[in-house]
């Protein structure tokens, strides 16, 4: 997650944090369906109006680092090195979200999203709301004014691959496998922006 510099930006980042971890205590306590938004409030020691203007949602509780997530795709693209090929400077940064998802201590959260289709169904809209991010990043990188359909393709690939690797026995051979397959979907891409004279890295 950015760290805040000034010291309102802290203290707003501080209280986000502790209704997110109040929220996802009470969640894996009781069950996700059996929290109230009430019952976070009352455990992050917050107005509800509080919790509301950190969080659109009960489902955005559980996915707190959404923005997070998003944000460290779309730079992946544009603040890496220069001449550095785009798709190993995505597999690394999904290879690294990857990891941090298949931790032990994820698991029981995991759980709980798959067991739950309100979960389910934000999961889904928000993989499609980063694959939207991820193509303008890519677009911009081929100095496109707007994504293409092969851009926003590779992007949902990358997108897939996250959520297949994820839920894999073996997360790095899933992870090798589908990039291979980006990779290769990702060269047709360049060719056809070579031939417009718009080529990115």
């Amino acid at each position: 997650m950015t760290v805040p510099t000034g010291r309102r930006e802290r203290k707003k980042a501080a209280t986000r944090q502790k209704i997110a971890d109040a929220a996802l205590r009470l969640f894996l306590e009781r069950g996700y369906d059996a929290v109230g938004i009430r019952d976070v409030a009352a455990e992050a020691d917050v107005a509800v109006t509080t919790l509301f203007s950190h969080f659109a949602s009960k489902e955005a509780l559980v996915f707190e680092q959404d923005e997070d997530f998003e944000q460290r795709l779309t730079r992946a693209v544009s603040d890496r090195a220069p001449h550095e090929p785009l798709i190993p400077a995505l597999r690394r940064e999904i290879q690294a979200l990857v990891r941090h998802c298949t931790a032990e201590s994820a698991a029981p959260i995991w759980q709980m999203i798959v067991a739950s289709p309100a979960l389910r169904k934000y999961d889904e809209a928000m993989r499609l709301r980063h694959a939207e991010s991820l193509a303008g990043a890519i677009a911009a990188d081929l100095d496109l004014a707007r994504p293409t359909t092969a851009c926003q393709a590779i992007a949902r690939f990358v997108i897939d691959a996250f959520a297949l690797a994820r839920e894999a026995a073996d997360p790095e051979a899933a992870l090798d496998e589908t990039f291979r397959m980006i990779e290769a979907a990702w060269e047709v891409t360049r060719t056809s922006a070579d031939s417009t004279g718009t080529a990115g890295r």
